[in-house]
């Protein structure tokens, strides 16, 4: 399973950092927190809408994955990759086409598989993509208060 628990997303950061000439450690551990953020998200989700899978309410539905158990909605994967596809794309921006597609076909393929309906991954996916931003949103006011020198402090002074 590729997307589980969000692991690649973590196993991707390092990478990431190295190509985008970033702190390693601090991309992997903010990965890891926005993208298990997301996923305990989820968890609380599916236990408060407590929707069935595909499988479990019709009939004709043959899962490819048999192991799948808990409820439908919102999609994990699809929030874990969401999530970790927004924050990698913020350390290296022109990452952004190749991440956000294997975040899609994560995603899809719990579809494919027979384990989530569309609007548990579109759910997902959008719980995920929230998880990330506010995430980033966090980042930016941490980097904004921390009293650290900002851009516009170090050039010359208009006027």
């Amino acid at each position: 399973m590729v997307g589980f628990a969000g692991l690649v997303w973590i196993a991707l950061a390092p990478f990431v950092a190295y190509l985008a000439k970033r702190n390693a450690l601090f991309a992997t551990a903010f990965t890891a927190t926005c993208v298990w953020s997301a996923d305990l998200i989820a968890f609380g989700l599916k236990a408060a809408t407590d929707r069935a899978r595909p499988f479990e309410t019709i009939p004709q539905a043959d899962p490819l994955l048999g192991a799948t158990v808990g409820q439908s909605m919102p999609s994990g994967h699809a929030a874990t990759s969401f999530a970790g596809a927004v924050i990698l794309s913020y350390f290296l921006p022109r990452s952004a086409p190749y991440v956000f597609l294997l975040a899609t076909a994560i995603a899809f393929s719990r579809i494919y598989v027979g384990v989530h309906y569309p609007s548990d991954v579109v759910a997902g996916a959008a719980l995920g993509a929230a998880v990330g931003f506010a995430g980033l949103g966090l980042l930016r006011l941490l980097r904004r208060t921390s009293g650290g020198r900002r851009r516009s402090e170090g050039g010359p002074r208009a006027g």
